[in-house]
């Protein structure tokens, strides 16, 4: 059963991954090139079925009402304005940038999705919530990071306006999915496992 699941968010999701994937083998070749290539496969194994399975009728497309480009082409304004100023090749950078700010916003048609449907689905509300708790996690080592003053972090965000907009991009999609995450919690605290989303979450 895909009822729930937003198309234009894992497409989103693929692509912020792939543009990573792309810029981690040209720049930085670390563990998380390998769990991006991880959750990049599962990605399109999810795009694979709403597209070309017979579950594929399960999909809402009525309620998946943001589309994908409404959510690319502001990133790839927002990177020609705050884009990192290393060493590396401008095309890098922009790319770099186009991630992060693709990567913050990337959930936005799947909690619109939700809150159109108002009740949320148990599949769905365990997949946001893990996103939401993974978002918070990721949040708080970049804080933890730049208080302590990592050197490397530091020289890799280099100056200017772009470790500013990380941040706060970090920030953003972590604030973007704490009220989903509220409801979450709130339903199982009163026993019915069913979440419900007001009008106005999103």
């Amino acid at each position: 059963m895909l009822a729930g699941l937003s198309l234009q968010t894992q497409i989103l999701t693929a692509l912020f991954l792939m543009i990573r994937l792309y810029c981690s083998f040209m720049m930085e070749y670390d563990i998380h090139t390998v769990l991006d290539g991880l959750t990049l496969v599962a990605t399109f194994g999810v795009l694979y079925a709403l597209w070309f399975t017979p579950i594929k009728t399960t999909y809402q497309a009525d309620l998946d009402s943001i589309k994908f480009y409404y959510v690319v082409i502001p990133c790839l304004a927002m990177a020609g304005v705050a884009h990192p100023f290393t060493s590396h090749w401008f095309v890098f950078r922009m790319l770099w940038a186009v991630c992060v700010y693709l990567e913050a916003v990337s959930v936005l048609p799947q909690l619109r999705m939700m809150q159109n449907s108002k009740v949320v689905e148990r599949f769905t509300a365990h997949y946001v919530f893990c996103l939401g708790l993974s978002r918070f996690f990721s949040c708080a080592h970049w804080i933890l990071q730049l208080l302590e003053g990592n050197r490397y972090l530091l020289n890799a965000l280099g100056s200017g306006l772009w470790p500013v907009m990380v941040l706060l991009s970090e920030i953003v999609q972590t604030f973007i999915l704490a009220d989903f995450c509220f409801y979450y919690v709130k339903s199982y605290a009163e026993g019915s496992g069913i979440v419900r989303l007001p009008t106005g979450v999103v």
